[in-house]
Formats: C-alpha cells, structure tokens, sequence
C-alpha cells in the first residue's frame, strides 16, 4: 500500500496549474507522405522556424554565406580587436540557420572556419541566424531591433545555445567580430 501510494503521489502535479504534459506530436501533410514532428524538435518560432530551415538558399543566403566567408580575413585587418579577444579561446557554431560554421578561435585569432556540418565535431556555444537578419545586421545603419546580437535573439530570429559563459564574457568581442562585414556596405543585399 505504501508504494502504491507514492506513485501516486510522484505522479500528481504540484498544484491544478501545473499539469504533466505529454509531448504534443503533430503531422505535416506533405504531397506524398505525412512527416510527424515533436514540438520540441521545432524550437521556439514553431513553424516559422520550420519554413526558414526548409527554405531554398537565393541571392540573400549566399551572399550572408560569403560575407561569413570573409571574417578571418577582415578580423586579421583588426589588430586591436585581436588584442581585445587575446584571452579567448573556444570552439563555437556562427551563422545561418541553414549552413552555419565551425569556427575555432585561439587567441582573438579565427584559425579555422568550417562550414557545417561537421561530423563528430564540438562546440561550446552556438550563435545562429537567419539570413535576412544577418543582412539587415549588417546594413551600415541598421534599423532598431535589428543592430544587436541580442536584440536578434530577442526578436526571436537568432537562436543562442550551449555554455554561454565564453559568449558573455566576451559578449563585445563577438559583437564586434560579427560585425565587420557592416563595413563592407555592400556585402549583402537588403
């Protein structure tokens, strides 16, 4: 009796409110098959994150992909922002949704730029967005809303993931790293 009672008793939820849920599984009709997802597999933005990820690349895709391309090069135009970042060393994932990059940094240093996905390959943190606010980010004057690494995440079109301690702690590192391809005014297309 006693056992019996405990489950029931690790069972019940903490108060009305709160209830247990089950994961919530939905179908996606598709022309020749139905595909079932879990929500959790979805993310946050639902289904608009759905059609981002599904999406086709265009004009805008490759160029956000080239601009991410030329980041070593520019960083190595910056020494002080190498001098800013001399305490950093960290694995990490940035970029598009679709094709982010591996990208190992030693010493303020970018030395290896990967696209993804890499088999077996890890990561301390993750920083991903999609393409159309990596190019209103690097508009030379970019609108409110869209100037800021987390304001993006805010606006729930980037997505920060991992251990966020090496991000924080050089939070302006990485704002500015990402950054450089604004001073190319006409890297990507609005």
């Amino acid at each position: 009796m006693r056992g019996r009672t405990i489950m029931t008793w690790l069972w019940r939820p903490a108060s009305p409110k709160r209830t247990l849920r089950r994961p919530d599984v939905r179908a996606i009709d598709m022309p020749d098959r139905t595909v079932f997802r879990s929500l959790a597999n979805v993310g946050i933005a639902g289904n608009a994150c759905l059609k981002r990820i599904t999406s086709a690349p265009n004009a805008t895709d490759t160029a956000v992909i080239r601009a991410f391309a030329g980041i070593p090069a520019l960083l190595e135009q910056a020494p002080a922002l190498i001098f800013c970042g001399r305490t950093l060393d960290c694995e990490c994932l940035l970029g598009p949704i679709d094709h982010p990059f591996h990208v190992s940094i030693r010493g303020g240093r970018i030395i290896d730029l990967t696209p993804a996905p890499v088999l077996m390959r890890t990561w301390r943190f993750s920083y991903r967005a999609s393409p159309a606010a990596w190019a209103e980010y690097w508009q030379p004057a970019p609108r409110p809303g869209w100037h800021d690494l987390l304001a993006l995440t805010k606006r729930e079109e980037a997505t920060l993931e991992g251990d966020l301690h090496p991000f924080m702690t050089h939070l302006q590192y990485f704002k500015d790293v990402l950054a450089l391809p604004r001073l190319q005014h006409s890297v990507v297309p609005a």
